[in-house]
């Protein structure tokens, strides 16, 4: 299937899911705002995406860091990027500023994931209802709580281009963070799936994943995973603690498994899950059960050695 052509100026640089894509806009003729990124990936790959994001401008400034929401796969690399350029602004969904002056980790869920975010200044606000400019060409903010509550979407109504963060992949849709402790959003991904279905995008860039245009069979994939959730909360409990655990092994690469039920006691978010959901199993079970599965599915893989300690590794 051919895809439509994204705007001119945005180049995206697909990543894994360790780091979300990044969405680089050049600066156009006349176009005053300068270059911008949307996103910018996790902190273990900073490096990489400071080179990929200089080879995209081609020797253009970077002038403004856009964050569709502030976990920490979006932003990682935000602090890196501002040591680079001294002079870029950055701008993020409202809801969080308070918590990024006073840097409230907890708040900003990197100490409940086990996640790391170097810390990063703010300039300003992507308030839903308004337009930033990228490129030559006027992109909509839109709010789309539901993984986050604080998440936004980008549309271009000229060439029906959706900058959809984790609000619809290919494939389905981010965790409902929200619900990990106890906050009903399984609505809210509802109402923003229904957004994105009003908007008829033709083009959709997600925060993981290729560039797609087959939106409407994307919207019936989330649609029907949504469906699973709200009739089993603890299919989407059991879903959210083997992508945080494969999101660190992906970090890690490998760990020992004592190791590995050291830094799950001490991860918040497993405690609210486990208790919340899956209290009628030991915490030793309920991990030994996590690591199964991630094994049988083909993510990860067990390593022992006769002497040593069982080690968990990623595939």
């Amino acid at each position: 299937m051919n895809l439509p052509s994204l705007p001119p100026g945005m180049t995206v640089l697909e990543r894994g899911w360790l780091s979300a894509n990044n969405i680089v806009f050049a600066a156009l003729a006349g176009d005053e705002p300068g270059a911008a990124v949307v996103d910018t990936g996790y902190v273990v790959h900073a490096a990489q995406t400071l080179a990929l994001i200089e080879s995209a401008l081609q020797g253009q400034p970077l002038t403004r860091i856009l964050n569709t929401h502030l976990h920490s796969d979006h932003c990682g690399g935000n602090a890196a990027l501002q040591a680079a350029h001294p002079r870029v602004q950055t701008f993020i969904a409202p809801g969080q500023a308070e918590e990024v002056r006073r840097w409230d980790e907890s708040a900003l869920s990197y100490a409940p994931t086990g996640q790391d975010c170097p810390r990063f200044a703010i300039n300003g606000l992507l308030q839903p209802g308004t337009l930033v400019r990228l490129a030559g060409r006027n992109w909509e903010i839109h709010g789309a709580p539901g993984h986050d509550p604080h998440s936004i979407i980008l549309f271009e109504p000229h060439s029906r281009t959706l900058i959809s963060a984790d609000a619809l992949w290919e494939n389905g849709f981010g965790v409902v963070f929200p619900e990990i402790e106890g906050i009903t959003a399984f609505d809210e991904v509802s109402a923003t799936l229904d957004v994105i279905e009003g908007l008829k995008p033709e083009l959709v860039v997600p925060g993981h994943g290729s560039v797609f245009a087959d939106v409407s069979s994307a919207l019936a994939v989330a649609r029907r995973r949504l469906d699973g959730f709200v009739q089993s909360p603890a299919r989407h409990a059991s879903y959210a603690a083997k992508v945080l655990l494969k999101y660190k092994l992906l970090e890690w690469q490998q760990i020992g498994l004592a190791e590995l039920a050291v830094w799950i006691r001490q991860t918040p978010y497993f405690g609210m899950l486990h208790r919340r959901y899956f209290a009628g199993q030991s915490a030793e079970q309920w991990l030994q059960d996590l690591v199964q599965s991630l094994v049988a599915s083909g993510a990860a893989r067990l390593q022992s050695d006769p002497g040593q300690s069982p080690l968990l590794l990623n595939c």
